[in-house]
């Protein structure tokens, strides 16, 4: 199929385009935010394609897969024709809702629109209204030369932009667990807060494999592709007891989640004093990624949306609405 969608998040759109259709992802002058093309230091697939913003009304399309407010309100109305306007259209959420946690409706208010959460924690705290919904959790690639060690006696948390995204992110957390225990912080502006900065994607992997553990300060948002890749190659993960990650770690299996920070504190220095132990929980870590966030599943997932959306482009009620939202939150 040939699917237009948005450079959103670059981390997402490199494992989305492990689908075997055809991605299309329009540019504009600049490359301003969500229209960055094939940016970025991904190993880009063949079956992404830039095409100007403005020339998107021209393309022969099957699908088209919003990944922000903007694209969705302003672009469906000024960079589609009225043909692709009436195309089957899916709406991918990536965040939890911000306005309110629970009492929140979604923006997407159409049953002709399937809208696709990544993570349940997601689809729970949104009210969705009529439009259909699924849940397609993370599926990640990490390379297959790369194992955790833990041979650095250090935290790492990996976080873009932690200084201005401030305490739903974690900042205040991770300022004050660095105060009493050895992290590193890599990530985007991660300088301005004394951090190693932004390592380009395919040698992140590489980089935190041999930091003890992986520790998540995150309150409140959806599940970090970056604990997903930690947990494929090894890792043991520290973090707070929220959201979609009570579901993802184990305790005393694959890390220690609370929601105490000092007792978190408390299992970071143990860990930091015992490296067999970290190594066993990072074994405990990497299996259950493999059996949840492998990439043939996460494949399998989309090709499925896909060929309902295109076989059900007016789904919207009863049996069908059900059908095309199988196994999901409608």
């Amino acid at each position: 199929m040939r699917i237009l969608t948005w450079h959103v998040h670059g981390n997402y759109l490199y494992y989305l385009t492990q689908v075997p259709h055809e991605f299309y992802v329009p540019v504009k002058p600049g490359r301003p935010a969500g229209y960055g093309g094939r940016t970025g230091a991904f190993p880009w697939p063949d079956n992404l394609h830039e095409v100007p913003a403005d020339d998107v009304r021209h393309l022969p399309l099957d699908v088209v897969l919003f990944q922000a407010r903007q694209h969705y309100v302003d672009d469906q109305h000024t960079l589609l024709s009225p043909a692709q306007r009436r195309l089957p259209r899916i709406y991918l959420e990536h965040d939890p809702p911000r306005e309110h946690p629970t009492d929140t409706r979604h923006l997407v208010d159409d049953p002709e629109v399937l809208l696709v959460h990544v993570t349940h924690f997601n689809a729970l705290m949104w009210d969705s209204g009529r439009t259909p919904t699924r849940v397609i959790e993370h599926g990640v690639v990490v390379p297959r030369t790369v194992r955790y060690t833990g041979t650095l006696r250090r935290g790492v948390v990996v976080i873009n932009n932690l200084r201005t995204r401030g305490r739903r992110l974690g900042a205040d957390i991770f300022e004050r667990v660095r105060g009493e225990v050895p992290l590193d912080l890599i990530g985007m502006d991660a300088a301005s807060m004394g951090g190693l900065g932004e390592f380009p994607p395919p040698a992140l992997p590489a980089t935190i494999a041999r930091y003890r553990f992986f520790f998540n300060p995150i309150r409140y948002t959806s599940l970090g592709l970056a604990v997903c890749e930690a947990m494929t190659i090894g890792m043991p993960i520290v973090g707070l007891a929220t959201s979609e990650m009570v579901t993802v770690v184990e305790n005393g299996v694959s890390g220690y989640l609370d929601t105490n920070v000092d007792r978190l504190v408390t299992r970071m220095r143990a860990l930091l004093e015992d490296p067999s132990a970290a190594r066993r929980l990072g074994a405990g870590a990497r299996d259950s990624a493999l059996e949840r966030f492998g990439i043939e599943r996460f494949v399998r997932d989309w090709e499925d949306v896909f060929a309902q959306v295109a076989d059900h482009p007016q789904a919207s009620t009863g049996t069908e609405r059900r059908s095309m939202a199988a196994g999901a939150v409608v």
